[in-house]
């Protein structure tokens, strides 16, 4: 396992499927977007529920603050496209079946899931802050703050 990336780090860049077979890619985002990009173990569970909700009640928000959410596990996509339509979640979710992302930021757990943990990334692709203890249930809240605290809207 490699070691969990900080700030100050350079986000490494990923591809990763979503919903309808879209790939999307981290530096499609850099110099446009600031990016929260979040890793959870698993769909459908409490804890993650919680934290996808939180975020999609905040999406707005974030979004008119310049930031795009990217939700990561290692589900697949048909996994995602039924966690997103039963919480009607505004915001993209990554499959990382082959969990060449998660290995790439040191998020693996032991099981081999992802471990929840967040990565705010600058336009520039630099990481800014990382959460490893995150409040599931204000976790937009929690986001937010960290952007105008460091002044990345």
């Amino acid at each position: 396992m490699s070691e969990t990336l900080e700030a100050g780090d350079a986000a490494p860049d990923i591809e990763a499927e979503t919903y309808g077979g879209e790939k999307i890619r981290l530096s499609d985002f850099q110099g446009k977007k600031t990016v929260a990009l979040y890793f959870y173990p698993k769909d459908y569970t409490g804890g993650c529920t919680k934290e996808a909700c939180s975020i999609r009640d905040g999406y707005g928000e974030l979004r008119d603050l310049g930031v795009e959410v990217l939700g990561v596990s290692t589900d697949s996509v048909k996994s995602h496209e039924g966690f997103r339509d039963k919480h009607s979640l505004n915001f993209p979710l990554l499959s990382d079946n082959d969990k060449k992302i998660v290995k790439a930021y040191g998020v693996e757990s032991a099981s081999g899931s992802a471990k929840r943990e967040t990565f705010l990334i600058d336009k520039s692709g630099v990481i800014r802050h990382t959460w490893t203890k995150v409040d599931t249930a204000g976790h937009a809240d929690q986001i937010i703050k960290k952007v105008k605290e460091l002044g990345l809207e």
